[in-house]
């Protein structure tokens, strides 16, 4: 396809990709990283995520977000603030729909419980068992393991990396996706984009579940400017949304508000940025500090919403307590499929039994990643008798 004409000197142009790790004939109509939102949109990761949850377990409740409707909300804030900031949208999505592909059933809760049983062996991470899905353990085309997506968006979706991961992926891949840990380079501005709208998102729908779970009202929410601002906006606007019976258009007006002003900050001072370094190009990008950022004022109002949902949301005493529960689902699975590797799946059977001890836990850690939480809470019962989420 021929370069294209809209985007910022400093975007990600898919015509300079560094391209895919098994070479492939451009596509005719397509751009590449077109082409990977496709592949991953396509995948069996991506289809599991609609059962994989945030922080309300799937079976809560129908209305709570999952990890698809997530992927899906940091998709749309991704392209609308790349559009204003004319670098490629594509990517934006391409990243923000695979970012979470790697993560555990039961949310947080699975990923650290499974984090505790790979502690002999190298620990698990999120964004690298991501990076796993996309490069290894999607099983779909005849020439290779993988997606085999371009370098740019297997860039943005490994968000965090430890330095003893990255050392490891550097020996497999010099220069690859790793490398950037090992100098403290940035990615590129449409990884940078799909962290913050990652955040922004989050955010935002934690609070929407978080009432509608009732766990939390709006009356605590007076407690967090960013918030309680908008709110107060939407009823000056729209008087009729203090009666009780519109509670929930008051809150769906406020967090829209809220969104936008997020929105609408993080174009204007990652404009201001921009303009301040001027990157000639993606590469000058990754030498330059980060550059899509909030402004000082908003990312202080984001830390007292991140701080009041930890204590009010994630920490409340029926979230802990169903946490419990989650985690030891995953606990006891790690534990049973050490023991008696055929009951998983062949494939990872068979990894398991041919592998030592580090490479066995690996294969069990890709199995259980993999799971959506109905299927772990289903397999833990089967295994063990034990019906511990209804």
């Amino acid at each position: 396809m021929n370069p294209r004409s809209d985007l910022a000197v400093y975007a990600s142009h898919p015509a300079s990709s560094r391209g895919r790790r098994h070479p492939e004939v451009p596509a005719p109509t397509r751009s590449e990283y077109q082409r990977d939102r496709d592949r991953i949109v396509h995948s069996t990761a991506f289809r599991r995520l609609v059962y994989k949850t945030q922080v309300f377990l799937n079976h809560e409740g129908d209305l709570f977000r999952t990890r698809l409707t997530h992927s899906l909300e940091v998709a749309q804030l991704g392209r609308s603030i790349a559009r204003s900031l004319h670098i490629d949208e594509d990517l934006v999505e391409a990243i923000s729909l695979a970012h979470d592909l790697g993560h555990t059933p039961f949310g947080h809760a699975g990923q650290d419980a499974l984090h505790g049983c790979m502690a002999d062996h190298g620990g698990f991470e999120h964004n690298l068992q991501s990076l796993r899905v996309v490069d290894q353990l999607e099983e779909r085309y005849p020439q290779y393991d993988g997606l085999n997506l371009t370098f740019e968006t297997r860039e943005g979706i490994l968000k965090h990396c430890s330095r003893a991961h990255a050392q490891q992926l550097e020996q497999a891949e010099p220069g690859g996706v790793g490398a950037r840990f090992l100098r403290r380079e940035q990615p590129s501005l449409e990884a940078q984009l799909c962290n913050l709208a990652d955040e922004i998102a989050y955010n935002a729908h934690d609070i929407d579940d978080g009432v509608r779970s009732g766990l939390i009202t709006l009356a605590q929410l007076g407690e967090v400017p960013l918030f309680d601002q908008y709110r107060h906006a939407a009823q000056a606007m729209h008087p009729h949304l203090g009666e009780s019976a519109m509670h929930r258009r008051l809150l769906f007006e406020a967090i829209r508000l809220m969104l936008s002003a997020q929105v609408y900050d993080v174009i204007d001072a990652t404009s201001a940025a921009l303009a301040r370094v001027a990157p000639g190009n993606a590469d000058a990008v990754r030498q330059s500090p980060p550059l899509v950022m909030f402004s000082d004022s908003m990312r202080e109002q984001s830390v007292v919403l991140k701080r009041f949902l930890f204590k009010n949301l994630y920490r409340h005493p029926q979230v802990m307590e169903t946490t419990g529960r989650a985690q030891q689902i995953v606990r006891d699975l790690f534990a049973a499929y050490r023991q008696a590797p055929q009951e998983m799946k062949p494939a990872f059977a068979q990894q398991a039994s041919a592998g030592d001890s580090t490479l066995k836990a690996r294969a069990i850690a890709d199995f259980i990643a993999g799971m959506t939480d109905r299927f772990a809470a289903r397999e833990h019962e089967r295994l063990t008798g034990q019906r511990l989420l209804d």
